[in-house]
């Protein structure tokens, strides 16, 4: 694992992670949104051309962070799996090894869109799957990033990135979180996903993933 990046939220310390997640140390939990296992599989099958081994790549990384952390639970922001497609049995076969692993690990699945399309996770994997929100602490934890009335917005979906600018026409796109006033926005933890841009204003923070460090961009007001 990566070296973490402390924050405060709504008063509680959270540990960004260069791994695309976030980790909240009082409550001993991982949250991970847009894995989107499968996507490639999926791709495959209607003859596009895509990258092999990101349902493996992905695995590693969740393998990783749960053997440096401490966790008592694992709490996905919606689109487990990709859709229909990523029901091949070369992906469910790595997830089920997988989840045998952590058998002991409670693991929530906070649907979002694309599991709607593709179908809750089978049942053998021991997934709770649950409507948004989530409420735990001051947090509303979502897959779509809709206000509350009550609580602080944790969610996915978006997929967020940031460009940054340097010199002459240099651009660099980097994943990001974005902690904003009532909402804040997750990276897509999973290796095969697109990106939107995103902007930073007077009341939100801004943090870029790269060379496997969480950078700040800007001055951060909140």
């Amino acid at each position: 694992m990566n070296t973490p990046y402390p924050i405060r939220l709504a008063g509680e310390e959270l540990w960004l992670l260069p791994e695309k997640a976030l980790y909240w140390p009082d409550q001993q939990a991982l949250l991970i949104a847009d894995v989107h296992f499968g996507k490639a599989a999926a791709y495959r099958s209607l003859g596009q051309p895509v990258p092999q081994g990101t349902t493996s790549s992905n695995i590693a990384v969740l393998d990783s962070l749960l053997a440096a952390l401490p966790c008592r639970q694992l709490i996905f922001l919606g689109d487990f799996l990709h859709g229909p497609g990523s029901h091949a049995s070369g992906t469910l076969d790595a997830l089920a090894a997988w989840r045998a692993r952590h058998r002991d690990l409670a693991m929530t699945l906070i649907r979002g869109n694309h599991d709607k399309r593709a179908g809750d996770p089978p049942a053998s994997l021991n997934i709770g799957v649950v409507a948004e929100p989530m409420l735990l602490g001051p947090f509303a934890l979502q897959h779509e990033p809709d206000p509350h009335p009550q609580r602080h917005v944790i969610a996915g979906h978006v997929h967020p990135v940031y460009r940054l600018h340097g010199r002459g026409r240099q651009r660099l796109r980097l994943a990001c979180f974005r902690f904003g006033e009532h909402i804040s926005l997750l990276p897509a933890f999973g290796a095969f996903t697109g990106g939107y841009e995103v902007e930073r204003n007077d009341r939100s923070r801004i943090f870029v993933i790269g060379d496997n460090e969480i950078w700040p961009v800007g001055p951060h007001p909140l």
